[in-house]
């Protein structure tokens, strides 16, 4: 997914981490109009069974957001969020669009119906099944 390889195989450019390849991939799986956290994300690749031989990097929820922050301009990144449903600082625009493209719940800011400032955590929340 995140590697270019030519017809030889070889890949060319920088090789994304095995952890963020993991994390990326399961940003793609998140439904529309639905949300995980980071830490959602730490924990349900920390419980994923790998074959025997398969190495398992581990990581918490900053790494998550790092790898978000590094690699996750491909995927829906709008739907890896902070665990309080406030909007990632800076995309609040794009990010609202794309909620609001998808369903993704919402709760109003205080007064203002028009401008929600968080999710609805308890209602857009996956659990990644």
């Amino acid at each position: 997914m995140a590697r270019v390889t030519d017809a030889v195989g070889e890949s060319e450019g920088p090789t994304i981490p095995p952890f963020a390849e993991r994390v990326l991939e399961l940003a793609e799986r998140i439904p529309p109009g639905k949300v995980m956290t980071y830490g959602d994300v730490a924990e349900f690749l920390a419980s994923e069974e790998f074959p025997e031989g398969v190495p398992q990097q581990a990581g918490g929820p900053r790494q998550v957001g790092r790898v978000m922050a590094l690699y996750g301009g491909g995927v829906p990144w709008w739907r890896v969020v902070r665990a309080d449903g406030a909007l990632l600082p800076g995309h609040e625009r794009r990010a609202l669009a794309h909620y609001r493209e998808e369903g993704t719940p919402l709760r109003p800011s205080r007064g203002l119906a028009e401008a929600p400032s968080r999710l609805d955590m308890a209602r857009a929340r996956w659990d990644g099944r």
